[in-house]
């Protein structure tokens, strides 16, 4: 009696999955916006690990009141006209690569599903997938866990196999290192390092950063995870708090050159791991070019400002965080940063349309359209 009835438990959930995916494939098919008409196949899920710039709203669930959350106004003021945890004026990088490749939006944030009932967990996490990304967040902290915890859910509900097949077609978005980089420059700042002394930091840095990506990768690839779109580091010294701290606006090139010395041993880490772990395919998106082409010709783009905030306050509105008491810009779509540390909504659609199908030179080996398609 027992296994039958947990057999029609299995065949009702399947049949809410059927629906669940046939529902989701027809929005993906009339949302505009973007590159989504490109989508020749859609993967079967995305899972998305990484700090603020990919947080579509995990923030918003934890606890402490110094944790930084964007569920106030001025963000979302574009889009939906309210704020929902993304730290931008309308949708973020994750969104609007999930959109290129045929979702409706960025997979909800996994504390969200959690956060009142788990009920709803397993059948996003097996039609549209999971958002881990949160704001400062690392390099394999705690959301590989709960990634781990969302598998087991998905295997005692459908079974193992089921579920390795899907992981095994789904993509896995990761964008992490960002928020080292800053810890680590205030942190040389402070000791007051030598130059010597900064170049055997930052290797040590590195070694540190590079062995815990190989293992989370690795690890993810352990439980059925195969695609990985990799965003590396971009010019974290030319975002307004950077740029405000110098008496001209400059960019900070110390801080530049330190996430360009991580990037450059980025590359030669996957091409490693995509040679030793089998079936693993990746495309690495290049955010640190992408973002020096753009602010070499920023008209080209369609910028008016790539300095300073367009909410905030003081000097280059980079003095204070986005606030409801903020000033802010009336050219939003001009402005590469809509607070003193992300960009907006506009800056992050066109970093999704550079590394889904955009100049070869924004991704390697393949672009994440490629990836998307892969098999």
């Amino acid at each position: 009696m027992a296994m039958e009835m947990e057999g029609r438990r299995r065949r009702r959930l399947l049949v809410c999955l059927v629906m669940m995916i046939s529902a989701q494939t027809m929005l993906a098919a009339v949302a505009a916006g973007g590159v989504q008409q490109k989508v020749k196949r859609r993967p079967a899920a995305m899972y998305v690990f990484g700090d603020s710039t990919l947080d579509v709203g995990n923030n918003n669930y934890l606890p402490g009141a110094d944790v930084p959350r964007a569920n106030k106004p001025y963000y979302g003021v574009d889009f939906p006209g309210f704020p929902t945890g993304r730290f931008s004026n309308g949708g973020n990088t994750a969104d609007f690569v999930a959109k290129s490749m045929g979702f409706v939006s960025s997979p909800p944030p996994y504390l969200s599903l959690v956060a009142n009932s788990s009920l709803v967990l397993v059948p996003t996490a097996l039609t549209t997938g999971v958002s881990y990304a949160s704001a400062n967040a690392g390099i394999l902290d705690s959301t590989v866990q709960y990634f781990s915890a969302t598998k087991a859910k998905m295997v005692a509900t459908v079974g193992a196999a089921a579920v390795n097949k899907l992981l095994a077609d789904s993509i896995v978005l990761m964008g992490i290192a960002s928020n080292d980089m800053f810890v680590f420059a205030a942190g040389e700042q402070s000791r007051n390092r030598s130059a010597t002394e900064q170049q055997t930091d930052a290797a040590a840095l590195y070694a540190h950063l590079l062995s815990n990506y190989s293992a989370t990768i690795t690890e993810l690839h352990s439980m059925g995870a195969r695609k990985f779109a990799i965003i590396n580091v971009g010019l974290v010294g030319c975002v307004p708090a950077v740029r405000v701290l110098d008496a001209a606006g400059a960019c900070a090139d110390g801080l530049n050159q330190l996430a360009a010395g991580f990037d450059d041993e980025l590359g030669p880490l996957l091409a490693g791991l995509a040679a030793r772990l089998p079936g693993l395919v990746y495309s690495l998106a290049d955010s640190f070019r992408l973002t020096q082409d753009t602010f070499a010709d920023p008209g080209a783009s369609g910028y008016t400002d790539i300095a300073g905030a367009c909410c905030g306050s003081g000097r280059l509105l980079a003095e204070a965080d986005c606030l409801p008491n903020s000033t802010v810009c009336t050219d939003h779509d001009g402005h590469v940063f809509w607070d003193r540390y992300h960009p907006a909504q506009r800056a992050c659609l066109l970093t999704a349309q550079a590394f889904y199908d955009g100049p070869a030179q924004y991704t390697t080996p393949i672009n994440f359209m490629q990836l998307a398609q892969s098999s």
